[in-house]
């Protein structure tokens, strides 16, 4: 029988290279990470694996599962340890090799896997690993599937049965065939394309040189220390290494991929950083050009203008705005069968045509590459501009312990359902509106808004505010959030700030 898991081990001794270790915080909500080596140990991976596989059999569903690792020096020893554990519960296991996460998605579909597990940490600081999980292609794991599997995990719930293995040798060209298969661009751009030496390097040029574009290559060589900056394109460090490539080669576009693929960064031709949700109102207002009545969903963190901009009301285009979260959005947007998701962080997901309704930041990005094709003599920065203007933030994460994050957030939502009972001004303003399906969003009359929400994937909160009115506006915003936050000292120093 296998033994029970930890929930600590002192490492180099005895019990830590015999016994299985997996900190409970681990378990997210709709993946899983942990810091390697001092929250679990590769027997909690194997732990992790067998968990998975029970799970699998609980779902009913065919004990088939794809997986890859990301590039990271100890993602293959962390995969090879998952696998057993897979193997040991009686799962068959397609391993992909070296992957982006939108790879062993598209693995699901090529090779009529049902379920999948991918090795990353994606854009998470080095130290850090984890595991993005689905049993329901194109859908990923959320809560209650989360929260199942830990209880397996932490007390040895497992079953046993005899798995099997096989490797697909040469996979990625594969990916990048199905990516590259339709007609090349018309129109010729020059790209930079940026992969702060993540995992995207390894294939993210050649599919933007197969589909017709000039590639200017930034930081692709793989290299698992991530020596100039993580490979997060929400980091205002890495969008400023894209900016000044784009203005030193005088680029269309610069292109932005995160550590496993799955979201994508851009900056316009001027050398200006523009949000995710920005680039989602114009692919919202492209898409919607040729399909009446298109249906959008976008997560609490994004502009107001899906709700406001003109052009989008006028092609009878319609939001609704959901939950932060990989798979919280795959799963709206799969459920209202919408043309495509947007999230702030990059996640964007789009429904047939062009996708598969997950994530995958090289379709992101040919899509982004279509729609400019479709604007002939505009550049990234006309679209940019023909929207109206809004003042943004970053994403901005003050620290705040796993244990501590969600009380904080309670509290923060009451203080503002409170404010709005008793018709308290925030930032000098009454509150017009409030959304609470993920943390709280507060819009004052002026359409200014703010949120704050716990991360779902480390010890953060997340803070982002906008305003239609003025940078001074935002910054009102801003100070008004950050009040409230300071009333609690489990907060700690923020990322970045405005």
């Amino acid at each position: 029988m296998f033994p029970k898991p930890k929930t600590a081990l002192l490492p180099n001794t005895y019990a830590y290279e015999s016994e299985p270790m997996v900190k409970p915080t681990g378990f997210r909500e709709y993946d899983a990470r942990w810091l390697f080596g001092k929250e679990i140990n590769l027997m909690g991976v194997q732990a992790l694996g067998m968990g998975l596989g029970t799970l699998i059999a609980e779902l009913g569903q065919q004990k088939e599962i794809v997986t890859g690792h990301d590039f990271r020096g100890y993602s293959a020893s962390i995969k090879y340890a998952l696998i057993s554990g897979l193997m040991a519960a009686g799962c068959k296991v397609h391993d992909i090799g070296l992957a982006v996460t939108p790879m062993a998605y598209f693995a699901q579909f090529d090779l009529d896997v049902p379920c999948v597990a991918m090795v990353t940490a994606s854009h998470n600081d080095n130290g850090w690993t984890g595991v993005k999980m689905g049993a329901n292609r194109p859908l990923t794991f959320g809560p209650d599937e989360m929260s199942r599997l830990k209880e397996i995990v932490l007390n040895a719930q497992f079953v046993s049965g005899s798995g099997s293995y096989v490797f697909h040798e040469n996979y990625p060209a594969r990916y990048i065939a199905d990516l590259t298969k339709h007609a090349k661009l018309k129109r010729k751009l020059k790209v930079v394309v940026a992969c702060g030496n993540g995992t995207a390097g390894a294939f993210a040029p050649q599919v933007m040189e197969a589909i017709g574009c000039e590639v200017i290559p930034l930081d692709t060589e793989l290299d698992h220390t991530f020596p100039k900056y993580n490979p997060n394109p929400e980091d205002m460090e890495m969008l400023h290494a894209i900016r000044d490539a784009v203005l030193q080669h005088k680029a269309d576009i610069g292109l932005g991929f995160d550590g496993d693929g799955d979201r994508c960064g851009v900056v316009d031709d001027t050398g200006d950083e523009i949000f995710a949700d920005k680039v989602g109102v114009m692919l919202a207002r492209d898409m919607s050009a040729i399909n009446a009545n298109a249906q959008f969903v976008v997560d609490v963190k994004s502009t107001g203008l899906f709700h406001t901009d003109p052009v989008l009301q006028a092609q009878g285009a319609k939001t609704e705005y959901w939950k932060t979260g990989h798979s919280y959005m795959k799963r709206r947007t799969n459920e209202l069968k919408a043309l495509a998701g947007f999230e702030k962080s990059g996640h964007f997901f789009f429904n047939a045509p062009p996708g598969r309704g997950y994530d995958d930041g090289l379709v992101s990005a040919i899509t982004i590459c279509e729609m400019l094709d479709r604007a002939p003599g505009k550049s990234m920065s006309d679209l940019k501009n023909a929207l109206p203007k809004t003042w943004s933030s970053p994403t901005m994460s003050p620290h705040c312990d796993d244990e501590a994050k969600y009380g904080v957030i309670d509290a923060v939502v009451k203080h503002f359902e409170a404010a709005q009972a008793n018709g308290e001004k925030v930032a000098g303003q009454p509150i017009r509106d409030l959304v609470t399906v993920n943390g709280v969003r507060v819009t004052c009359e002026d359409g200014s808004w703010g949120l704050v929400r716990a991360s779902s994937n480390k010890p953060e909160l997340v803070v982002v505010v906008e305003s239609p009115v003025s940078e001074a506006r935002m910054h009102d915003m801003f100070g008004a959030i950050n009040s409230v936050l300071r009333q609690h000292p489990e907060v700690g120093e923020y990322n970045q700030t405005i």
